[in-house]
């Protein structure tokens, strides 16, 4: 395996909008910088390359044009270069939403696609040997933002803070990791940190909500690369019910979310690396593959007009790719808009992958997908759905179905061999350091 990255700012000029709340909203400060951060992973026959934007969200004509301009410059399929954004509510509005075609924007996005292009040239002659590792552990900072009651119907939090501690739904609270060291040795010098959780700690009342900012991902990989030296990617997971404990209190618990998931990322560096029988990741080949989810619409909302950007009305059916990428043993599993934690749960559970990480708007941006119950609920995120209850489930098989069939080809199983991971033969109990 040898890696190569990238690390560029894309803080926009002010005055500017700011996306994720109103559309109204105008930036008159910068806290911290904005960043694009680029991971190309080569396993000798192979590319793919990760980006993750602090970014709300991109579209899905920007995504799948650049997308593909990229692979063509590395030679790999499209398939095989992953966008994510960290879905940043205090960055520059980039989609065209709820019929704002976003024409103020146009030139940042201009900006933003000649700036990717020049990074993803860059990185030819950068490649460097390393070693790989994963890690996965709990981490209590973030919580789900709906509470349903024994009626089953559903109140937003955010609205109504003092109900915060009866709120007891479901909550993600993996922190994934992929650690690159140096070979042979312990010392990091990359890593990627996976968490469930909306960037809304620094998203105050009044000022904060007109400031430019990273937000907790920020905090996070300021802490992690001042500590251990390593450069530092941030990907968001399934987070579209997910808020962190500190949301919208400003710049102090934006820090707070940041340095704590810093610390779990620390944590993992010094666990992983003293056990390679556990953690270490011996054949670390990569891959990657593009499917695509189809549902009907949603009929009584979304064929309304009104009540979609235009670049959507046209749609007769909802129709979006799943993206996946491998690294060693550990897929990411790129989804369109805002999956709630719940379905990238069942995509976790379902992959045949050691390790399963979900990565947030990363296709296209379609606002939220929820599970059925949620449709009978109520509750915010599912207001926005945008296709049928009953098809929920289809999407969870369509990324599922993918991934099996990318490890079929990334580790494609020997003559008489059983084609996925077998636990049949593991100790009931399992302590011992090696699998």
């Amino acid at each position: 395996m040898q890696i190569a990255s990238f690390k560029r700012i894309i803080t926009p000029e002010i005055p500017c909008l700011v996306a994720g709340y109103s559309f109204s909203d105008v930036a008159s400060k910068i806290r911290d910088d904005l960043y694009m951060n680029g991971l190309c992973c080569d396993d000798g026959e192979r590319k793919v390359l990760i980006i993750s934007f602090d970014l709300l969200a991109l579209d899905e004509w920007f995504v799948k044009r650049v997308r593909k301009n990229c692979a063509d410059i590395l030679g790999v399929e499209p398939s095989a270069v992953l966008f994510t954004c960290t879905h940043n509510h205090s960055g520059p509005q980039t989609i065209a939403e709820a019929n704002q075609e976003d024409k103020e924007n146009g030139p940042y996005v201009e900006i933003l696609e000649a700036a990717i292009y020049e990074e993803v040239r860059g990185l030819d002659g950068k490649f460097t040997p390393c070693d790989l590792y994963f890690y996965s552990a709990n981490v209590d900072e973030n919580r789900n933002r709906r509470y349903t009651a024994g009626d089953n119907m559903a109140s937003f939090t955010p609205h109504r803070r003092e109900m915060l501690p009866i709120a007891d739904g479901f909550a993600d609270k993996e922190f994934g990791a992929l650690i690159f060291t140096a070979p042979g040795k312990h010392d990091p010098i990359y890593a990627i940190g996976n968490y469930a959780a909306h960037p809304l700690a620094g998203h105050g009342p009044g000022l904060g909500c007109y400031t430019i900012s990273a937000d907790y991902p920020g905090a996070f990989r300021d802490y992690v690369t001042e500590e251990s030296g390593a450069e530092c990617m941030f990907i968001t997971g399934a987070a579209g019910d997910m808020i962190p404990h500190q949301d919208e209190l400003g710049a102090d618990g934006m820090k707070q979310v940041g340095v704590s998931l810093g610390k779990a990322m620390l944590g993992a560096m010094v666990d992983a690396t003293r056990n390679p029988g556990r953690f270490k990741l011996t054949d670390p080949k990569v891959g990657s593959r593009i499917c695509t989810f189809t549902a009907p619409l949603r009929g009584r909302y979304y064929k309304n007009p009104k009540k979609l950007a235009s670049y959507y009305v046209n749609q007769e059916a909802f129709s979006e790719e799943i993206q996946l990428v491998s690294i060693g043993d550990v897929a990411f599993v790129g989804v369109p808009g805002e999956p709630c934690a719940e379905l990238g749960q069942e995509i976790k559970w379902h992959s045949p992958f050691r390790k399963t990480f979900i990565a947030f708007c990363a296709t296209s941006y379609i606002d939220y997908i929820v599970p059925a119950n949620f449709i009978v609920s109520g509750g915010y995120e599912s207001k926005i759905h945008r296709f049928s209850a009953r098809n929920t489930i289809d999407f969870v098989k369509c990324a599922v179905d993918g991934l099996f069939d990318l490890r079929d080809a990334v580790y494609p199983a020997g003559e008489g061999e059983e084609p996925y991971p077998d636990g049949l033969d593991l100790p009931l109990v399992n302590i011992l350091p090696n699998r």
